[in-house]
């Protein structure tokens, strides 16, 4: 009960947004300080914070720097951009290096339809999520609501200076599917929301937001329980708790809206200023059907991050994951033939499961053309108290692999991951002190790298590539194409590189070999992705030397149509987000009913 006492104490209101005017002549005094000595470096920045603190005590932080700079530049004429300013200051800048701005935001606790033994039952949180990750804890101080999350993340970049045009929209939460309807509509329709207002509003105000209804005090219940024990049950929980607050209801009447509401904030979005340029949603594999693909899509949905888990039918048995391999890879397919970005998960040390076994499992992922995912997650398997996988590992029949087991096996998977997969994560941002047995490495991953690098090996993964904000030759570039089958047709992965093979940009192009569904891209040829690495640009910026400002999206996109056009297709599709619309415009493709076209023509 302690830790939910802190997290009571510690739920604030939206703090209020920083107001550099009665703090003019100290911020006037730092920021020509630093320009005069071009005074950036941590210890040097510091020590002239030191000599104008904020009211004489406290210090200002970057944030408040940036806030300065923006609001009284224009009077003294200081020769940087803000932009250049910024990033100057700032000191991470991971967050905005591949290209957009990621939003994540969580929708609310709700029952699941699964019976994992390894999914922890956080009471708190929507069903495989605990409250003390980093998103969680953001999603819990804004009541789980989706526009005052949006917000949130969107005026954290905003204030240290990241430009926020280009989001792409990561919704988590458990099985998406599952939510009614309404409620989904309603929550991307509320990001959108955020997104709008904030655009039109610069910094945008959280205070703008509309409740949604009673607020669900989700921290009151005791998430103490013990998953080991038979009467514990997140469902029968959090249905409790849901139906006592809302007079016998899931969901609140303002946790709802319709679709044509729903497209007005689509289309008042393509034209924004911070703009959707990709929307992700997370479900299971037993809940994609073609209704739920159609869905997804009408959602603006570009990505879904889908619970792979194993590829081991006794593995998924024993875990009680309810559903099997083959409805994996038939998920899949109908997300690959849709267009849709495919970001899978795979935990390994599941109960079961061993090194060896696993190895092999990873081995499939990329070896079996049903799956072959864009995206991974590796997931090790901990062991939280809340999950039913405490009562195997008190019987003796779940073991957590040792440290150097673990490592050497996320070594060799990092090894494996081919050229077109990006391995975005290796372990889940889960507190050490919520993990009972199991990884408690935060930096796995890095780990994993030193050991490879010592054996003289470069991952190929796309995560290991990525030129990020190093210097480059423009001249080097060029674009480079590898080829793979799939259960829907052939993969071309076209990626620009240099004599390096470091990564500045792709693009996925999917030929399919027989008719697919939707009816609307039947017989087209399908762009999935387009990416261009590099520090973040604006939009409707050419100037400077990033790998955004080199026209490599429009290149990637006429070789994709030549290849297209070369391979008998009189139609090629691309699945369009909402920020991306116009931009597809201006290269001659045209709006259908949820893809937009291009029609080519034939090659003799």
């Amino acid at each position: 009960m302690a830790r939910a006492e802190s997290e009571n104490a510690s739920r604030k209101s939206p703090r209020p947004v920083f107001d550099p005017l009665p703090h003019e002549p100290e911020l006037v005094a730092i920021i020509e300080k630093l320009l005069a000595e071009g005074g950036f470096e941590p210890g040097r920045l510091d020590a002239i914070l030191r000599e104008h603190p904020r009211g004489g005590k406290a210090l200002f932080s970057r944030s408040q720097l940036i806030a300065g700079y923006r609001q009284f530049s224009p009077q003294h004429g200081w020769p940087l951009a803000e932009r250049d300013f910024a990033a100057r200051l700032r000191k991470r800048k991971v967050r905005t290096l591949s290209g957009v701005a990621p939003v994540t935001v969580l929708t609310k606790p709700y029952p699941c339809p699964g019976q994992c033994i390894f999914c922890p039952s956080d009471v708190r949180m929507p069903k495989s999520y605990l409250s003390a990750e980093p998103g969680a804890q953001r999603a819990t101080r804004h009541e789980f609501d989706p526009y005052r999350q949006t917000q949130a993340r969107l005026r954290a970049f905003y204030e240290l200076g990241h430009p926020t045009d280009k989001v792409e929209l990561i919704v988590l939460g458990g099985t998406w599917s599952f939510y009614p309807e309404t409620y989904r509509i309603w929550f991307v329709k509320r990001c959108l929301d955020a997104l709008n207002d904030f655009g039109e509003d610069g910094a945008g105000s959280i205070e703008k937001a509309v409740g949604a209804g009673k607020f669900m005090d989700f921290l009151d219940l005791d998430a103490s329980f013990d998953g080991g024990s038979p009467e514990a049950s997140y469902n029968r929980v959090v249905t409790r708790h849901l139906r006592r607050v809302l007079d016998g209801e899931l969901l609140s009447p303002g946790e709802a809206a319709s679709r044509p509401e729903l497209e007005v904030a689509q289309k008042r979005n393509e034209t924004g200023r911070s703009r959707m340029v990709g929307l992700s949603l997370e479900t299971r594999p037993d809940h994609l059907d073609d209704a739920e693909v159609l869905s997804l899509r009408r959602l603006g949905a570009t990505k879904v991050q889908i619970g792979v888990q194993s590829l081991s039918d006794e593995v998924l048995e024993r875990n009680r994951r309810g559903h099997d391999s083959a409805q994996t890879r038939d998920a899949i397919r109908r997300l690959r033939a849709a267009g849709f970005k495919i970001h899978a998960h795979w935990m390994p040390n599941l109960c079961g499961a061993t090194p060896e076994s696993d190895l092999e499992d990873f081995e499939q992922i990329f070896s079996d053309p049903a799956i072959r995912p864009d995206e991974l997650k590796i997931y090790p398997t901990s062991l939280i108290e809340t999950a039913e996988l405490m009562r195997y590992y008190r019987e003796g029949t779940w073991r957590p692999y040792e440290e150097d087991e673990l490592v050497e096996l996320v070594a060799q998977a990092i090894e494996r991951t081919p050229a077109y997969c990006r391995l975005t994560r290796v372990i889940r941002d889960i507190s050490a002190g919520d993990i009972v047995v199991g990884n408690k490495t935060a930096n796995l991953r890095q780990v994993a790298e030193r050991r490879l690098a010592e054996r003289g090996v470069r991952p190929a993964e796309i995560r290991s590539r990525e030129i990020r904000d190093r210097e480059f030759d423009p001249a080097e570039l060029h674009i480079d194409e590898i080829q793979y089958q799939t259960t829907v047709g052939w993969e071309h992965f076209l990626q620009v590189i240099d004599e390096q093979e470091r990564l500045f940009g792709f693009l996925r192009l999917s030929l399919p070999e027989r008719a697919c569904f939707p009816h609307e891209i039947a017989h087209s040829a399908m762009i999935r992705e387009v990416h261009v690495y590099g520090a973040m640009s604006r939009l409707g910026e050419r100037e400077g030397g990033h790998a955004q400002h080199l026209g490599l999206g429009r290149r990637l996109i006429e070789r994709a149509v030549q290849i297209a056009s070369e391979s008998g297709y009189a139609d090629l599709a691309v699945i369009s987000a909402l920020g991306t619309r116009t931009y597809y415009d201006a290269l001659g493709f045209e709006r259908g009913e949820l893809y937009q076209h291009r029609a080519l023509e034939a090659q003799s």
